[in-house]
């Protein structure tokens, strides 16, 4: 009788990781980058360097900012005339107006924070755990 019990948790867990790899297989990443990456069109000509990797849209940058956002909450957001800025743990996600649609760029927070900070100012803190605060004496208090 133990042995069947053990061969029922066997299937279970079995049938359990078919179902997550048949949801990753079908539904893609798991992240807002890779939200960007399966729903938008490369733009290797709009890349900022090696850091900032662009995709387009047709939609404005309200939608696309709408739908990004829908799929995935950003721990901070800050939107102005000249574009929507979307911060994750990780990443950020900044929607810039062309004539037509949008230009998404995809960069890591550890280069997009100083390249925005003068449009987001202090509306886009760190991630979790992080600060902006010195660790010089009396960090912290």
């Amino acid at each position: 009788m133990t042995y069947r019990r053990w061969f029922v948790v066997g299937v279970a867990v079995a049938v359990v990781g078919a179902l997550i790899a048949a949801f990753t297989i079908f539904y893609g990443n798991f992240s807002p980058r890779g939200y960007v990456e399966d729903h938008f069109s490369r733009s290797s000509g709009r890349d900022i360097g090696a850091q900032a990797v662009a995709y387009t849209s047709k939609q404005s940058p309200s939608q696309v900012s709408k739908e990004i956002t829908d799929a995935w909450q950003p721990a901070d957001q800050y939107v102005d005339g000249s574009g929507v800025y979307l911060r994750y743990d990780d990443d950020s996600v900044v929607i810039l107006p062309l004539a037509v649609g949008s230009v998404i760029l995809l960069e890591k927070m550890s280069t997009a924070y100083p390249r925005y900070h003068r449009v987001v100012g202090n509306s886009w803190g760190w991630g979790r755990g992080s600060t902006v605060r010195g660790g010089g004496p009396g960090a912290g208090k």
